[in-house]
């Protein structure tokens, strides 16, 4: 037990000190350097895979798009989340009042048997 998370542990360490040896966790400069080293090292891949697809791959959108599009979907979410929290008291009103129900209806129907 002890062995695994020693192992676990050094692994995650591992991982960590090299990406940040690499700058990934570094200021925004070293980041975009290293994003465009490894752009530019994935580029014949891509491009080679690109020509076996028989289909065309979309661009990706554009950084604005990206940093819009998340702030839209969050604040969604934001949004869904406290509209969800209203609505709570509602919902476990209309819970309780189906349970109640269930176990009246449950209760009444031996009863008309006899």
């Amino acid at each position: 037990m002890a062995l695994k998370l020693a192992i676990k542990s050094g692994l995650a360490y591992s991982a960590m000190h090299y990406a940040c040896s690499l700058g990934v966790w570094g200021n925004s400069v070293q980041a975009d350097k290293l994003y465009n080293e490894f752009k530019d090292k994935a580029r014949p891949h891509v491009n080679s895979l690109q020509k076996q697809l028989p289909f065309d791959v979309p661009n990706l959108p554009q950084t604005g798009e990206v940093r819009f599009l998340a702030k839209h979907y969050y604040n969604n979410g934001v949004k869904s989340t406290f509209q969800f929290i209203i609505m709570l008291p509602c919902y476990a009103g209309q819970l309780i009042k189906k349970t109640k129900d269930a176990i009246n209806k449950t209760l009444e129907a031996p009863a008309a048997k006899n």
